[in-house]
């Protein structure tokens, strides 16, 4: 029976290896700290945080999320600890929560590893807190019991750290609240949680349920969905024409609860895995549901695989304690006893992994079969360019729900891959990495062809991002002070798509990024004066991308402030950025930009795994999309684009 904890209350623990979830209204940060027989907690390699995501016994997830899983060993806790205390905080940054009095109480379940509960604890009554002490589990006598704490502090983890006398308090905080906002900078942003957005599950036979089953001890949750990074349902900034009222919600999103998905095929024979079926989640529309099922995909694999993992290496621990046991008794030293010890080990090992092999074998069947059938089945925004729904291609009539810009894959299973789809309108710019990155595949690309695969990858983001949208809902500008990307700018040139010709030198640069400025600004006290008719009559209220190429060359500071603006206040009036840049060539501008790259959402013209998953924090490889060798698909798709145009505008 489920112990529902009150502040101060305790309640014993029946077992040793323990999960500790954690659901917030908001994206909080979880993390422990180790106490000693007093609580004081002895340095920072006491203290779990997303920068340090394991300690002895104890992994926490890897950056700030809604949801979250601890795993707990009290077995493999050092001797000296006596004290394991979970701490939640808010993370800093702009347009954040400042304090846990302006989110939703916390909830915080002990479970054990079948997901059990075995106390729970709503964090009540908090105000201008930006950390809190939420329980801790300690021993007694050798026993080990859990306590509801609930202890809040004003001055976030650096108080509480300095109330668990860790000697660097303020360095310590700051440090985790930097990883944090790294974190989310990769983080992929999960769906917004609706009513009833959970993905449908068939729990036939063991394949199905293995699938599905929770992780084990591995649990980024940001981004991170923070799914890193958890982000609610953003505004959109599409508009009607001016003079009448400006509609920044997407025309299709509901707010009540979707209808199931209706029956497709006949249920699975006992003992079978349930047959894969497009479409089978929830959701208004099919793309909706098919939306919902490739995120409910992707949070299976993650949290398959996290379970795989953390069975493997909690099986090479137990290991090395039961070796650690046994040598540490001087007769089984000698003779035959410890290589029999050594072999009785391994071989448990060897089992326990092995069991935990076949599951995720089982697993990523199931997932190999559903994504089979899925694939055929998307919808051109959801699809790769090999698809052969681009060959019936025609100009919408209203945008989707979102567009698949590149694929996901780990090293478990690289053929298995899930489509990397991102909410339009686009909730946050784009940045194209053309610097030289850690992955086998950059190293093998010389500069100049990771610059001109990077200005590649941005042409076919805004060719797709123009052929999801109706005819004249979206214009691309391109700035290209240099002139290098002649080249693969000639799709896009060619097809006279572009809003005009890409802005050489200063002059243009100024010219661009004065123009879409003066549009933010507008639409901005527009709707703060609630006067969308006041408008200039001249005003394109649709929605504008910046492609920006070579970046910061041809940029001076008032023009880097002006990028900065549009990066930050441009997503929620209409404005987006796609920038192609080099890190590295902007570092002379040292943590000024800063806040800019972390703005926008890093992907690489060749494959890398930089991408982390809201639930555990896996780092995926993400690959760009890319045309087939000799196809013509993004010129004919392009074409169909600027006939549109054209037609709209007689």
């Amino acid at each position: 029976m489920t112990a529902e904890l009150v502040r101060g209350q305790n309640h014993t623990l029946p077992q040793t290896r323990l999960e500790i979830r954690v659901s917030a209204g908001s994206p909080v940060v979880a993390g422990a700290t180790l106490g000693d027989e007093r609580g004081t907690v002895r340095g920072a390699e006491w203290i779990a945080h997303p920068a340090s995501h394991r300690v002895p016994g104890l992994e926490v997830s890897r950056q700030a999320a809604a949801d979250h899983r601890l795993a707990v060993d009290l077995d493999a806790l050092p001797a000296e600890v006596h004290r394991v205390t979970v701490v939640l905080a808010l993370p800093m940054g702009a347009g954040r929560p400042v304090s846990f009095g302006a989110v939703a109480a916390p909830f915080v379940a002990v479970t054990g590893l079948d997901g059990t509960e075995i106390a729970t604890f709503t964090l009540t009554g908090l105000d201008t807190e930006s950390a809190v002490s939420a329980l801790e589990l300690y021993r007694r006598q050798g026993a080990w019991k859990v306590r509801a704490v609930g202890q809040g502090y004003a001055a976030g983890l650096a108080g509480l750290f300095a109330d668990q006398g860790v000697a660097e308090a303020a360095e310590t905080a700051a440090a985790i609240q930097e990883a944090v906002a790294s974190g989310l900078a990769r983080s992929v942003a999960p769906p917004p949680r609706t009513t009833e957005g959970e993905r449908v599950r068939h729990p036939a036979g063991p394949a199905a349920a293995g699938a599905q089953a929770p992780a084990s001890p591995s649990p980024e949750a940001p981004e991170a969905q923070q799914p890193p990074e958890p982000l609610g349902d953003p505004t959109s900034p599409r508009t009607e024409a001016p003079g009448g009222p400006i509609d920044y919600a997407h025309p299709r999103r509901q707010t009540s609860a979707p209808p199931p998905p209706p029956p497709t095929a006949p249920p699975a024979a006992p003992g079978q895995p349930a047959r894969p079926v497009a479409g089978d989640a929830t959701g208004w529309s099919m793309d909706e549901r098919l939306y919902n099922q490739i995120w409910g995909m992707f949070e299976d694999l993650a949290r398959a695989v996290a379970a795989c993992r953390s069975a493997v290496d909690f099986a090479e621990s137990r290991m090395d304690q039961e070796l650690e046991r046994t040598l540490s008794d001087p007769r089984n030293r000698i003779g035959g006893a410890g290589d029999r010890a050594r072999e009785a080990a391994r071989a448990k090992r060897d089992e326990l992994a092995g069991r935990a092999r076949e599951a995720l074998e089982r697993d990523l069947a199931q997932l190999a079969a559903e994504s089979a059938v899925v694939e055929p089945a998307l919808p051109a925004a959801y699809a790769g360019w090999d698809n052969p729904v681009w060959h019936g291609y025609r100009v919408p009539m209203e945008i989707p729900m979102a567009l698949r810009i590149g694929d996901l894959h780990l090293s478990e299973a690289p053929s298995l891959r899930i489509p990397l789809l991102v909410r339009l309108p686009l909730e946050r710019g784009i940045w194209i990495d053309s610097g030289r990155a850690a992955s086998e595949a950059a190293a093998s690309t010389t500069g100049d062809q990771l610059r001109s695969l990077a200005m590649e990858t941005a042409v076919t983001l805004a060719a797709r991002l123009l052929a999801v949208y109706p005819a004249d809902e979206f214009s691309v500008h391109v700035i290209d002070p240099a002139g290098s990307a002649s080249g693969p700018l000639s799709p896009l040139v060619g097809s006279g798509v572009l809003a005009g010709p890409p802005a050489a030198g200063a002059a243009g640069v100024a010219s661009v990024l004065a123009h879409l400025t003066r549009r933010v600004d507008l639409v901005q006290m527009a709707i703060r004066a609630g006067a969308a008719d006041a408008l200039p009559p001249d005003l394109d209220t649709g929605e504008h991308l910046l492609i920006v190429n070579d970046f910061p060359h041809g940029f001076d500071d008032r023009a880097v402030t002006q990028l900065r603006y549009l990066a930050d206040e441009g997503p929620s009036v209409g404005v987006h950025l796609l920038m192609v840049a080099d890190r590295e060539d902007a570092r002379a501008y040292g943590p000024v930009l800063d806040p800019l790259w972390r703005s926008l959402l890093r992907i690489t013209p060749v494959a890398d795994d930089h991408l982390a998953d809201p639930w555990v924090g896996h780092a995926w490889t993400y690959e760009p999309l890319r045309t087939p060798q000799g196809s013509r698909v993004l010129e004919q798709v392009l074409a169909l684009v600027a006939e549109a145009r054209r037609g709209g505008r007689r």
